[in-house]
């Protein structure tokens, strides 16, 4: 199990025709890592992590269970679980500074997200099993949870935008399906709470959440 802590990340089918494509939501410098928090990452299992985590603006000391080798310049750390660099502010400069502005360039997203105009209020009170979401900006005022699939149908340009007031639950075993030509680079969950991904799921998108991540066992983001 991998916990990421942060302080900042229907059968009733949408249409892919019912909403306008939103605006992109710019991730600044914050998108040049896979992991970006401002209170640490734990894990607890076997996990693997593609591309850069960082941390600010605490210290390393908040990345348990990676076993963090520092490089000689003391710049970066690295371990045998992330591909990529992980850095810090506890590491030596210029680090430091780019996280700061990474940081700020993740809050920034959050807040853009956030604002967006949604064009769907309470699709189906929040129970997304086994619905296709068209292009567009969806809100809830309650917990989001699904099992079994979540579809997003539209083009490589198309861009989605979930806004989510309290937490999101993904239920083991649970799959977020893309089609159409969609991507998950496109795919923005504002979570104002906590994400948790059950056991064997996998999930597709950009999460900007703000109190907490949990992945269990053998769960997949990709982002």
């Amino acid at each position: 199990m991998m916990t990421i802590y942060s302080a900042a990340l229907l059968v009733l089918v949408a249409s892919a025709s019912a909403y306008t494509s939103p605006a992109s939501v710019e991730l600044g410098t914050a998108g040049d890592y896979a992991i970006l928090t401002k209170t640490g990452v734990t894990t607890t299992g076997v996990t693997h992590v593609t591309g850069n985590m960082a941390t600010s603006p605490i210290g390393e000391i908040s990345m348990t269970g990676f076993t963090l080798v520092r490089s000689i310049d003391n710049e970066f750390s690295t371990s045998g679980l992330v591909t990529g660099n992980i850095t810090s502010a506890t590491h030596k400069e210029p680090t430091p500074t780019n996280l700061i502005t990474a940081i700020s360039d993740m809050e920034t997203a959050y807040t853009a997200a956030a604002g967006a105009a949604p064009d769907s209020h309470e699709l189906v009170d929040g129970v997304l099993t086994g619905q296709t979401l068209a292009p567009g900006v969806y809100k809830w005022t309650n917990t989001v949870n699904f099992s079994g699939q979540l579809t997003f149908n539209g083009t490589a340009s198309d861009v989605w935008i979930l806004q989510i007031a309290n937490d999101l639950k993904v239920a083991s075993g649970a799959e977020v399906i893309l089609a159409g030509g969609a991507k998950a680079e496109n795919i923005f969950w504002q979570i104002a709470e906590a994400a948790e991904f059950g056991i064997g799921s996998t999930v597709n998108g950009i999460f900007l959440v703000k109190t907490g991540m949990a992945f269990k066992a053998g769960s997949t983001l990709n982002g």
